[in-house]
């Protein structure tokens, strides 16, 4: 996609704030002086077998851009992809029940969207939200020195692969779903009460492709510290046993010239940190000295698994290091 967009003509212009140049989480137009809106927009296939939790899996990741921008949720369009006279209509009433209730939660509303026959079920949501112009946090700059901090655990690719299996524990299933329906809004929300230099969701990429981007577009060194990272229930495991995603196999191809690993830490953690999330957490950069107080706050109002992961340094070889 990147190779793609590139060779796609330039919009030049004064109001768009944010748009494709830095492989950002949303794209930002700014309508007034005081007002911009955020634009975002995702669908994929089921990742799990109800599709009532599907629903609100989709609906939490296709929001969790906006959330990534520091912006507030304000619209969301259906996006929907269904075989017809292959399976139960009902079927698609649950996913977007799932969806239009996450909706509810995060103070938005569902003002329509689009559907296509198609033989695989994909789902998903166009959201639209608002920020003031100077407020809005990028994926890029990151300063020497910034701790990072990461709010959700990892593994979510790993789980969903070995549920599909039949080999994924019920507690690592439970862990995977009440990560993935989570909102982000209140680490969104706490987060813009300090000085965030930047931010983004861990999504396709995985957490080091996500940080790859941070650290590329900010012209800094990336210090993952792996003993740190919050992990979902046997996520490491479970990848060293072959429950691995085509993503997470692209995302390993993708980065092996860009990025360093430690030779010594385990298989199964190295797998975890390029695995593919979906409704992953936000990486937050900020001042190290506030770092300590963001994940005091943030535990203390729900986001029970944010930590600090590790520090931004100034430019090395690699953009970003696993140690």
């Amino acid at each position: 996609m990147v190779q793609v967009l590139h060779s796609l003509p330039k919009f030049d212009h004064a109001d768009v704030i944010v748009g494709t140049e830095t492989s950002d989480d949303a794209g930002v137009y700014r309508l007034r002086p005081d007002l911009a809106i955020v634009n975002t927009v995702d669908f994929f296939t089921p990742i799990v077998d109800d599709p009532y939790i599907f629903g609100q899996v989709a609906a939490a990741n296709a929001l969790s851009d906006i959330y990534a921008m520091g912006a507030e949720p304000k619209t969301a369009l259906n996006i929907v992809a269904f075989p017809k006279g292959k399976m139960d209509i009902q079927i698609l009433g649950e996913i977007m029940k799932g969806g239009a209730e996450r909706i509810q939660e995060a103070g938005a509303v569902v003002i329509g969207g689009h559907s296509i026959i198609d033989e695989e079920i994909k789902y998903g949501m166009a959201i639209t939200g608002v920020i003031h112009p100077d407020r809005v946090i990028r994926n890029v700059g990151v300063q020497e020195g910034d701790a990072l901090v990461l709010t959700k655990p990892l593994g979510t690719g790993i789980i969903a692969t070995a549920l599909k299996k039949g080999k994924a524990p019920k507690e690592s299933i439970q862990a995977a779903i009440s990560s993935m329906i989570a909102l982000n809004d209140t680490a969104s929300k706490i987060m813009r009460n300090y000085r965030v230099h930047a931010c983004s969701d861990i999504t396709g990429y995985g957490l080091l492709g996500h940080a790859l981007e941070m650290a590329s577009g900010s012209s800094v060194t990336l210090i993952l510290e792996s003993a740190k990272l919050p992990l979902l229930h046997r996520a490491p495991r479970l990848a060293e046993k072959g429950y691995l995603t085509g993503g997470c196999k692209r995302n390993r191809e993708y980065l092996k010239d860009k990025i360093s690993v430690d030779k010594s830490i385990r298989e199964g953690l190295v797998e975890v940190a390029f695995d593919p999330q979906t409704s992953g957490g936000l990486l937050i950069a900020l001042p190290q000295r506030y770092a300590g107080k963001l994940v005091e706050e943030l535990q203390a109002s729900g986001v029970k698994a944010a930590t600090t992961i590790g520090y931004a340094t100034s430019l090395q070889k690699a953009w970003v290091r696993l140690v």
